[in-house]
């Protein structure tokens, strides 16, 4: 049987069927359960990982460099400062020239096609730790969480409340729509998803049975949800925009008073972090001076309550970057699904 893994890269969600999302969600789940069983599964033996940044990250570098490591490979980190992509070296050159040295390329940064090119030029899979239009790697630990968390996919109702056209809301709905997973993107219209991603999704919808459904009432969009989801207001090199979101954004905030909204006590509330909740970080009592709020995107009483399983989230990066990794480059036999 043909295996249908092995070389590819990890672009977007959309490059994916069903059947191999699924798989790559029960793959993580499989290294989970050996990690904690202490069992080992070294599939990458001797292979050398290109960790190559143009946007920090704590848990996405975490994520790698662990994975990479429990698969027996060698990660090697190069920040911003490190590299000349673009700049004084083209992508195309850079890819070459990375893909002659390493085995396989995780890339986090700005451009999508920043990463399609890496992809088409370096000869070895390239993995998308995130850019503006789409973060693959978040949604097979998301989706990983839900089915831990409920036991299935198809059925279930996530709803993405916030920026609703940012990488994570762009991700959220195609990979739920490909998924079976209703999924609702509630937002201010003016930060709705493009027409032309809605109608991706809707595409993908009508092969899978899921709906989709774009609002700006929120009392509507929460109702009855399974999956509550949010990500910061402002990303990585948006912050001129603080004011307009924080009064754009207010309603959409995930408090406790949304999630009784829901009518669900079984509610589980997931961000891929960091999460503005508090002022505990220079960040947070900076936005508390300047605006006068002191949470943001999620209150700290929803953060900490017994909904919250952002951290469990966290964690499942690690492994479902595994499963990538080994599915993509191992010499494992997947047979074709």
């Amino acid at each position: 049987m043909e295996q249908v893994f092995q070389g590819r890269s990890l672009l977007a969600e959309k490059d994916f069927t069903r059947e191999e999302l699924e798989y790559l969600i029960d793959f993580s789940a499989h290294l989970k359960d050996l990690k904690k069983r202490n069992i080992p599964h070294r599939y990458l033996e001797g292979k050398n990982i290109c960790l190559l940044f143009e946007k920090a990250s704590t848990r996405t570098r975490a994520a790698f460099t662990v994975a990479a490591i429990d698969l027996g490979a060698h990660p090697e980190y190069l920040g911003k400062n490190d590299i000349q992509l673009g700049k004084k070296e083209s992508v195309e050159d850079t890819a070459k020239v990375l893909g002659s040295m390493f085995d396989g390329i995780e890339f986090r940064g700005f451009s999508q096609k920043t990463v399609e090119d890496l992809a088409k030029y370096a000869g070895v899979p390239v993995w998308n730790g995130l850019t503006d239009d789409w973060h693959p790697t978040q949604m097979i630990a998301d989706f990983l969480t839900v089915k831990e968390h409920f036991g299935k996919l198809a059925g279930l109702k996530l709803v993405y409340v916030g920026d609703g056209r940012n990488n994570v809301a762009n991700s959220l709905l195609v990979t739920g729509a490909i998924l079976g997973v209703n999924v609702t993107i509630c937002a201010p219209e003016s930060l709705f998803p493009t027409d032309e991603l809605v109608e991706m999704a809707q595409k993908f919808a009508e092969k899978s049975g899921s709906k989709i459904e774009i609002t700006a009432d929120v009392a509507q969009g929460v109702k009855a949800a399974d999956v509550l989801y949010t990500d910061v207001w402002v990303s990585m090199g948006e912050e001129d925009k603080f004011a307009e979101r924080i009064e754009l954004l207010t309603p959409y905030q995930i408090n406790m008073e949304m999630i009784e909204k829901t009518g669900n006590d079984d509610v589980i509330m997931l961000h891929c972090l960091p999460a503005f909740h508090d002022t505990k970080t220079q960040y947070g009592q900076e936005i508390a001076e300047t605006f006068g709020m002191r949470e943001m995107e999620v209150t700290d009483a929803a953060f900490r309550s017994k909904h919250g399983l952002q951290f469990e989230q966290a964690e499942n990066r690690m492994h479902s970057i595994k499963a990538i990794m080994a599915a993509t480059l191992g010499n494992l036999f997947i047979p074709k699904v």
